[in-house]
C-alpha cells in the first residue's frame, strides 16, 4: 500500500480518521520502506525542515477555540461559526476537536460537587507557587 508524504505528516499530527491512522500503523510494523519514510520527516521536522501546510495543520489554525466550542455547545454562538464547528468536526473530522467537544460534555454532564471538587484540587495543587503581582 502506497502513502503520500501528506498521509504519513498527518499520521504524524494525529490528523488522520482512525481507519487511515491503523492502516499506516499496519504498514509500519511489515513495510521498512514506509517506516523509513516516516523516520526521514521525522529527522527533516528535526532539522527545522518544514512546509507551511505542515505548520498550519501542527498548529491547528483552523480549529476553532474551546470557548467557540463551548458556545456551538451552549447554542449561543452565531449562525455562521455553528456552521463552520459543525463542518470542522463532522465533515473534515477534526479528532482534537471532537475530544475537546466531548471533554465539555462530560464537564457540562457532571453534578456542580464534582466541578467544586476539581476547583478545590486545582487551587490546592497551585497554592503557594502562584506569586502576588507585587512580588518580585
Amino acid at each position: 500500500m502506497s502513502f503520500t508524504q501528506t498521509d504519513l505528516e498527518a499520521f504524524l499530527d494525529e490528523a488522520l480518521p482512525v481507519e487511515a491512522m491503523a492502516r499506516i500503523e499496519q504498514a509500519l510494523r511489515g513495510d521498512p520502506a514506509v517506516a523509513e519514510r516516516l523516520a526521514t520527516i521525522v529527522s527533516q521536522r528535526d532539522a527545522g525542515v518544514h512546509s507551511l501546510g505542515a505548520i498550519w495543520r501542527r498548529e491547528r489554525l483552523t480549529c476553532p477555540t474551546r470557548e467557540q466550542l463551548g458556545s456551538f455547545l451552549l447554542g449561543v454562538s452565531d449562525a455562521e461559526l455553528a456552521d463552520y464547528v459543525t463542518f470542522h468536526v463532522t465533515t473534515a473530522g477534526c479528532r482534537a476537536c471532537q475530544a475537546n467537544l466531548e471533554d465539555l460534555r462530560a464537564r457540562a454532564a457532571e453534578p456542580p460537587a464534582a466541578s467544586e471538587t476539581r476547583r478545590r484540587r486545582y487551587f490546592q495543587s497551585s497554592a503557594g507557587k502562584l506569586r502576588n503581582k507585587t512580588e518580585k
